[in-house]
């Protein structure tokens, strides 16, 4: 699943389309998409890993899930995969297997904005708060929290508790106020090292522990394990991440 430094990469690329009145519009989302014909690209705007394309009475969010893609300007006949296309006077954008959804605009005004790690608005106060009210709640499962930390996935959750030395089955209320604040801190800077490497196409190269099988610090052999509520793939090392 495409996690919140991919979205904004996404966002940039789209951003051509900004000003541009739609000019044909289809895909197999369910929902009305010729009333977006006519209407201009008024702004895009990220909440995560979601994406919100606003226009003159109406939005539509688009989740690329875990297997969602897109593209610009198709220069071949899309495919069966084809959720939506919008068409311009200067090309097109596709979205391929991800939900798509036409929202209202007042929606928009219902987002907490400031949960967003990667966001102008991120409130890291307002993160501390919501894990001080969670306090039986594994690590692991409030960085993936996308009420809390927004945007973060599965391999910003393993490099931020190998960063700051946590395991992450530890409880929240388990944790000193050093490592709360640590957590809060790192899952924002982590979030943009991992946009920077994106956009130079090493970020495989800096990655610690997720998918990696021996500690980069003491060689011991890292613990691979699916934990927290969803399951998710952790790595973590037992020497040199602690149990809380």
């Amino acid at each position: 699943m495409p996690e919140g430094p991919s979205i904004l990469l996404m966002k940039e690329n789209l951003l051509p389309f900004v000003g541009k009145q739609v000019t044909e519009a289809s895909g197999n989302a369910k929902f009305d998409k010729e009333i977006f014909i006519g209407q201009t690209l008024l702004e895009i705007r990220t909440f995560g890993k979601q994406t919100y394309l606003i226009f003159d009475n109406a939005a539509i969010r688009i989740h690329l899930l875990m297997f969602g893609s897109y593209s610009i300007d198709e220069q071949t006949k899309p495919d069966q995969s084809l959720r939506l296309a919008l068409i311009f006077s200067t090309g097109g954008m596709y979205f391929y297997t991800c939900s798509v959804k036409s929202v209202d605009l007042e929606f928009l005004s219902s987002i907490d904005w400031e949960a967003d790690v990667m966001s102008d608005q991120w409130n890291p106060a307002k993160a501390k708060k919501k894990l001080k009210a969670n306090p039986e709640m594994m690590v692991c499962d409030a960085l993936m929290d996308q009420n809390i930390f927004s945007g973060v996935g599965n391999i910003i959750k393993n490099e931020v508790l190998f960063r700051i030395g946590v395991q992450p089955e530890s409880l929240l209320g388990n944790l000193p106020p050093q490592k709360i604040k640590s957590l809060i801190a790192e899952a924002r800077n982590y979030s943009f090292d991992f946009l920077e490497w994106k956009r130079e196409f090493t970020l495989k190269k800096h990655w610690l522990v997720h998918t990696k099988s021996t500690c980069p610090i003491c060689g011991q052999k890292l613990i691979k394990k699916q934990t927290g509520k969803g399951k998710r793939r952790s790595f973590y090392c037992e020497k040199d991440q602690t149990l809380y």
